[in-house]
């Protein structure tokens, strides 16, 4: 099965849960590209990342993201401060510019675990697809 979400409705849910305007676009198959305005030095400069879902293990998913020292620094920084709001606890910084979200931390979601097996996370030009597969009743 797949559920198919527009990279509009993703930025939405961002912006409504972050506060912040993310924009969402493809950037592969297993890729998505999101940039950030970030200040610096009384300037507005845009910055870009590249997120690619590397696999999922159980309920963990393994990402990795591009970028050189300064954008490590801001990933870092990042996470960081995502560690003391509400399910920070699912976001675990790895070695060499990776991320674990551990989504069976979460009470929500490892109850959806308990149901449902997920398979894939993938992007067309159109649509983040999830793709899980219902477990056996």
């Amino acid at each position: 099965m797949e559920l198919r979400l527009t990279y509009q409705e993703i930025s939405s849910l961002i912006e409504k849960k972050a506060g912040r305007n993310v924009p969402v676009l493809y950037g592969g198959p297993h890729t998505v590209r999101v940039s950030y305005d970030v200040n610096v030095l009384f300037k507005t400069a845009s910055v870009g990342l590249d997120l690619t879902v590397d696999r999922i293990e159980g309920r963990d998913i393994y990402i990795s993201y591009n970028g050189g020292a300064g954008i490590d620094f801001m990933v870092r920084t990042a996470l960081n401060h995502v560690k003391s709001q509400p399910g920070g606890d699912l976001i675990e910084p790895l070695e060499g510019n990776r991320i674990l979200l551990a989504l069976g931390k979460n009470a929500q979601a490892g109850s959806l675990f308990d149901h449902i097996v997920l398979r894939d996370i993938r992007f067309d030009e159109q649509y983040a697809i999830v793709d899980f597969e219902p477990k056996s009743l």
